[in-house]
């Protein structure tokens, strides 16, 4: 099985995840630092979409620019926009695997698509 996921190696949970995934059998990782190649605006819509989650929910919401940027109270396509134009905006680590796609918040999460 396919396994990718939105990674940002500074994150711990990001990292945790990424362990999980490399020591599953059978499970070849693909590896998207989201910060130097971010999802297209349709990516990750889809994304969100497969995971069952709004925009709102994958808001990094303790990143300090969400608030200066008001997203908080923003509609889901201010959020989009905002995560478009600053990508650090991405509540991570996303994973997508043939059984679907979870933001892996705790990294346990991740097992539920394995």
């Amino acid at each position: 099985m396919k396994a990718t996921i939105w990674h940002n190696p500074k994150c711990g949970t990001s990292r945790k995840t990424l362990v999980i995934l490399e020591e599953t059998p059978g499970i070849e990782v693909e590896v998207i630092e989201y910060l130097k190649t971010p999802p297209s605006r349709e990516k990750l819509v889809a994304l969100y979409e497969r995971a069952g989650i709004t925009p709102r929910e994958g808001l990094r919401a303790k990143e300090p620019l969400a608030a200066e940027l008001g997203l908080p109270e923003a509609s889901d396509e201010a959020i989009l926009d905002g995560m478009m134009a600053h990508p650090i905006l991405i509540n991570r680590p996303l994973v997508e695997t043939e059984k679907g796609v979870r933001l892996c918040r705790p990294q346990e999460v991740v097992r539920e698509i394995l």
